[in-house]
């Protein structure tokens, strides 16, 4: 009987500024918290598994993906991608803490 959220929400599309702003946010954000969780959990590349996991869980369960969407969800990857790469970098320099 009831509906899921997503369904329920009317689509709108994203504005320029919303998108300009939106890809270096998704960037720093997913690099920051992968980061953050590369120093506690002293693994590398597990927020960038668990970011593909989040995006591959949206694209079964929605129904429509856009560019700007797919835009913002890669500069995500992005940010993943270079918090694992840059960890790797600093414990290859000889950086205890990471």
């Amino acid at each position: 009987m009831s509906q899921p959220l997503l369904h329920v929400m009317a689509v709108q599309s994203i504005s320029l500024p919303q998108l300009i702003i939106s890809i270096p946010l998704f960037f720093v954000l997913t690099f920051g918290i992968g980061f953050i969780l590369n120093m506690i959990l002293k693994t590398t590349w597990l927020p960038l598994v668990v970011y593909l996991g989040i995006v591959i869980y949206f694209l079964f369960n929605l129904s429509t993906l856009r560019v700007p969407d797919l835009t913002v969800l890669i500069s995500g990857l992005a940010g993943a991608v270079g918090g694992g790469w840059t960890i790797k970098t600093l414990r290859a320099k000889g950086y205890r803490m990471f």
